[in-house]
């Protein structure tokens, strides 16, 4: 046998067989064309996850809108109760100071009608002396001075001089204390003297008006 003869087998021997034919290609194979799909899996997986995970952060999103929403609605309310008791509070305090302006004006004016009421016998006994006769004009003129006087003190305290003489009589200015037959001219029931003057303070009576009243 030649040399060439005995070299092709051993180059038979030595060559492996094809990866077809070899043990185990077949599930080498499988493995490959499975492997496609095994990668595709996590893929698909995910994408089932992205639409939780997107409603998922719409719901927190939702959860925090709403919370916050909560604490808005519960400040709201809150400075509408504070407004409506800061509102009743002013009002109260209004009204206190109100009322003690009042009492404080009506103390004041309780005190200038007491002073006014002593100082009014005086000015009569001085309104008799003006009136009555005196040689003594100095005399005279000093009880017109006082007069005077009296009657800008009463002007600043606000204290008015009862108008009566010719005017119908009105028992809640005036006291009558005599009737007398009207005369040519007086219309029954008008004061036709007036003995002591009447006064106010602010509207109110200090002294009422003695009047002679005609029948």
């Amino acid at each position: 046998m030649s040399e060439e003869t005995k070299k092709a087998p051993e180059a038979e021997a030595g060559n492996p067989e094809p990866a077809d034919q070899q043990p185990g290609g077949e599930e080498t194979a499988a493995a490959e064309t499975a492997s496609p799909g095994a990668q595709e899996a996590p893929e698909a997986d995910a994408a089932k996850d992205e639409p939780k995970k997107k409603d998922g952060w719409f719901n927190k999103k939702n959860r925090e809108a709403e919370a916050l929403k909560a604490k808005l609605d519960a400040a709201e309310k809150s400075a509408a109760q504070a407004k409506e008791q800061l509102l009743r509070v002013a009002a109260e305090y209004d009204n206190y100071r109100k009322r003690t302006t009042r009492e404080a004006s009506q103390k004041f004016n309780d005190g200038v009608s007491y002073a006014v009421g002593q100082i009014i016998p005086i000015l009569d006994t001085l309104e008799m002396a003006a009136g009555a006769p005196c040689a003594d004009e100095n005399y005279k003129k000093g009880v017109t001075m006082t007069l005077e006087k009296a009657a800008k003190a009463f002007q600043t305290l606000r204290v008015e001089e009862i108008e009566v003489l010719g005017k119908p009589f009105d028992p809640n200015l005036m006291n009558a204390v005599q009737q007398v037959p009207a005369q040519e001219g007086q219309e029954s029931g008008t004061v036709v003297t007036v003995y002591q003057k009447g006064y106010t303070l602010d509207g109110k009576i200090v002294r009422h008006a003695t009047v002679v009243v005609a029948e």
